[in-house]
């Protein structure tokens, strides 16, 4: 028994504790830290958002993409998503050493998210248990983890959410339906399922939330044993003590994406492990940069700080004289044709004066001013473009006939492939996108951590399971 007569739940034909480790793509989560969760008795949960293959002596393969158009990037790009995340799931399920449960998780906006996922459970036959799958609506998830006999757990942040997978897919794969994950949109690291109903700055209790979200799930005849897995903002069992055991709620489980990194199997860099012993309450930021248009909450760290002074730094332009845009721009930009307000003209010669020199347009008939270093960057990420995406606004790419969203490129965001792999491997820490969730202060305030401490995984599941 766990902490307050926590007990296993039987998942996949298995007997296994209620803890899920939360599945962080790009190499943030791997073999070694979801062999080592599954080892102590939970479900890990292995990234199979392009993850890493290894040579004949171990070390990772970078992933160079060598291709000159972007729709070969992106054939390069889904073959080494998939080697990747079989790979991973092999050395997973070998750590494991049939305790607990492996699990991958996928994005389901992620570029050619059906392919891999074909592509990874066509060769994993009989290791993995099941699929989470979020950022979207993942309607065809049920009968690709049905035709492969595994457990399908889609990632919602409401009861509507999961109402309309029902009734127009997962009602026709029931039995395969191993959990619903409900994600705080509000306190869940990563890209988050804020809806326009929503406000970013009121969070709401996410207890009614959730017990909308079983009575949903009771109105389609889901079982109560079917567990809603709570993920976002979750820290010590002791905070959710009636939860447990609650009639009302049915089945809960737990889920960690933001202890985990901290563990001494966790593959991130040690600076990125250092610097999230040095966070501070209201250092994480739901922000909208991300180039999937989803929110997202990540470290405000300098780089994400570089993207709040650059929308900033912004003004809108009409192609004609009209209303209160009678000045011509003189800055930024070579045409003639782009009027602006007096105060937006003054605004953009300050800017200019400031080393901010080149105006990039946005789709939303904006000018955004750049140093022209940050102007050569931009450009080039955005012609790097390999389609990790299926929309991505920062490139204009599209998984699509014609390969675009439409939409002019928006140098307001940024390459999210890039800064993921970089962080990921090695890269400075403050000059990436640095994903957390909102209670990682409390690596800081946590005495567990207390002089640096960095547990193993199986003692930080054993810490979890005291309450603490």
């Amino acid at each position: 028994m766990g902490f307050k007569g926590l007990r296993p739940i039987i998942y996949a034909g298995r007997e296994v504790w209620p803890l899920v480790e939360g599945g962080k793509g790009v190499s943030a989560t791997n073999h070694a830290s979801s062999g080592a969760w599954a080892a102590a008795g939970g479900i890990g949960t292995v990234s199979a958002v392009n993850a890493d293959s290894y040579d004949a002596e171990g070390r990772v393969i970078p992933q160079v993409y060598r291709a000159r158009t972007r729709r070969e990037r992106h054939e390069e790009l889904i073959q080494y998503a998939i080697d990747g995340a079989v790979e991973q799931v092999r050395r997973a399920y070998e750590m494991a050493g049939g305790r607990g449960a492996i699990n991958i998780n996928v994005l389901w906006e992620m570029g050619g998210a059906q392919r891999v996922l074909h592509g990874v459970l066509e060769r994993t036959r009989g290791l993995v248990a099941g699929v989470t799958c979020g950022a979207g609506m993942p309607y065809k998830l049920s009968e690709i983890a049905a035709s492969y006999g595994v457990s399908y757990l889609p990632i919602v942040s409401s009861a509507r959410a999961f109402r309309a997978l029902w009734k127009r897919a997962y009602s026709k794969a029931s039995e395969w339906l191993g959990a619903v994950v409900y994600e705080d949109p509000w306190l869940a690291g990563g890209h988050n399922g804020l809806s326009n109903a929503e406000d970013p700055l009121k969070p709401e209790d996410p207890y009614p939330r959730v017990k909308a979200l079983r009575e949903t799930m009771r109105e389609g005849g889901i079982s109560d044993d079917v567990p809603i897995v709570m993920a976002g903002g979750v820290w010590y069992l002791r905070d959710w003590n009636d939860w447990i055991d609650n009639p009302e709620l049915g089945t809960i489980a737990f889920q960690y994406g933001t202890r985990p990194l901290l563990t001494k199997e966790s593959p991130i860099p040690d600076e990125w492990k250092a610097r999230l012993m040095t966070l501070e309450e209201g250092d994480v930021l739901l922000h909208r940069f991300s180039p999937t248009g989803f929110y997202s909450s990540a470290v405000r760290n300098p780089f994400l700080r570089d993207l709040e002074a650059r929308s900033e730094r912004q003004i809108a332009f009409s192609t004609e004289a009209a209303g209160d845009h009678q000045y011509q721009l003189d800055v930024g930009v070579r045409g003639k044709n782009f009027w602006v307000t007096r105060g937006d003209l003054l605004r953009a010669r300050e800017w200019h004066g400031l080393g901010f020199t080149d105006a990039l347009k946005t789709p939303d008939n904006t000018l955004v001013f750049v140093t022209p270093e940050d102007k050569v960057v931009i450009r080039k990420d955005q012609a790097d473009c390999m389609g990790c995406l299926s929309q991505c606004a920062f490139s204009s790419w599209a998984d699509n006939e014609e390969n675009s969203t439409g939409r002019l490129a928006d140098p307001r965001s940024f390459c999210i492939q890039k800064t993921l792999q970089d962080i990921a491997h090695g890269g400075d820490v403050e000059r990436n996108l640095m994903f957390a969730g909102h209670n990682a202060y409390n690596f800081k305030r946590d005495p567990f951590y207390s002089n640096g401490f960095v547990p193993t995984v199986k003692q930080l599941v054993d810490r979890i399971l005291t309450g603490d």
